[in-house]
């Protein structure tokens, strides 16, 4: 199971921390994507971490402002967004797969969902 949380209401050029917990499911062993979506448009790949946390990628509307990163130990992956934007309005979802070497951004080699954590940028 994956649990999302850390959203939120956040001014423009503000920062939120996202984590994404797991349990039952080895983060050292999958790799974890996130993934936002708004409601009436299609879900998109934010970032994904590979299970070593030696690989990760980035869409690029974010690539400057986002950092993904993950503590084994605690079996959590994190998302730091930075200089947030009006456009980053979204529920944010993290997913998890041992599909992939490395790290993917396709939603469709993503075996485990986490619900979703609603982050809002507004003044």
């Amino acid at each position: 199971q994956l649990q999302a949380s850390g959203g939120g209401l956040v001014q423009p050029g503000g920062s939120l921390r996202l984590s994404c917990a797991a349990s039952g499911l080895l983060l050292n062993a999958n790799a974890i994507g996130w993934f936002r979506q708004v409601p009436g448009k299609e879900r998109e790949a934010v970032s994904c971490i590979s299970g070593s946390g030696r690989a990760t990628n980035y869409m690029n509307s974010v690539k400057d402002r986002f950092i993904i990163s993950k503590d084994n130990a605690k079996n959590t992956v994190y998302l730091q967004m930075n200089s947030l934007e009006p456009e980053d309005t979204a529920i944010y979802y993290c997913a998890g797969t041992s599909r992939v070497y490395g790290c993917a951004l396709n939603p469709d080699v993503y075996t485990y969902w986490g619900q979703g954590t609603q982050v809002t940028v507004s003044s």
